[in-house]
C-alpha cells in the first residue's frame, strides 16, 4: 500500500451499507456480488462484515477501499450456525486492488471468525491465492458443493480438529444462491 495512506478494518456499520454497495460493484464490474451482500443483510445472515477504509497522511476523511461478508452454510442438510462459514464475497475497490487490502481483509475476517468461536470457513476462488491463508482443497476433508467444481473449493479449519470437519454437500445461505427460500429468483 502506498506509504502515506493508512489502512483500517473495522466491522461494518449501518451507516456503511451504500459504500459497500459501491465498493462491491466496482471491484466486480457487476451487480452480482452487490446483492449477494444486500440479499445477505436484509435476511440478517452477515454473521461478519467488514470494511477497509484507507486515510491519507494529515487528513481525517476516509475512503472505503474494500469489504469481505462471511455468511453461515449448511454440511449435509445441517446448520452450524455459526461454526460453519462460508467467505464471500470479498471486494477491494479497482483503484486499491494489489496493494495487500484484500488479504489484510481476508487475515482479519479470518482472526475475528476463530474468535467467534466459528469452526471452518470455507470459499470457492483462486487455489494459489486462498492457500496463502491456510485453506486446503475441501474434497481432502469429504466436503463436496452445489457448484460442482472441486479445486476452487476449499476449507480452513479455525478452530477444533481436521477429523472432525463433518462430511458431505455445503450449501451457501439462499441469499448467496440469488434465490428466496421459496427458491425463486431474488434480485
Amino acid at each position: 500500500m502506498q506509504p502515506d495512506l493508512q489502512l483500517t478494518v473495522r466491522e461494518e456499520t449501518a451507516n456503511d451499507a451504500a459504500a459497500v454497495d459501491q465498493v462491491v460493484q466496482e471491484a466486480f464490474g457487476q451487480r452480482d456480488e452487490a446483492e449477494i451482500v444486500v440479499r445477505l443483510r436484509n435476511r440478517n445472515e452477515l454473521t461478519l462484515s467488514l470494511v477497509a477504509e484507507v486515510t491519507a497522511a494529515g487528513q481525517q476523511n476516509s475512503l472505503m477501499a474494500g469489504h469481505i461478508a462471511f455468511s453461515p452454510v449448511t454440511i449435509a442438510g445441517q446448520s452450524g450456525g455459526q461454526r460453519w462459514l462460508g467467505l464471500a464475497p470479498v471486494s477491494v475497490a479497482p483503484e486499491f486492488q494489489r496493494q495487500g487490502i484484500g488479504s489484510q481483509l481476508i487475515e482479519a475476517g479470518l482472526e475475528r471468525c476463530r474468535g467467534l468461536g466459528a469452526e471452518l470457513v470455507v470459499v470457492l476462488g483462486e487455489p494459489g491465492y486462498y492457500s496463502r491463508f491456510g485453506f486446503e482443497p475441501a474434497s481432502r476433508f469429504g466436503l463436496e458443493n452445489c457448484f460442482g467444481v472441486d479445486e476452487p473449493f476449499r476449507v480452513l479449519v479455525l478452530n477444533g480438529r481436521p477429523e472432525d470437519v463433518p462430511h458431505g454437500m455445503v450449501a451457501y445461505s439462499p441469499a448467496v444462491m440469488g434465490t428466496d427460500v421459496d427458491g425463486t429468483v431474488s434480485g
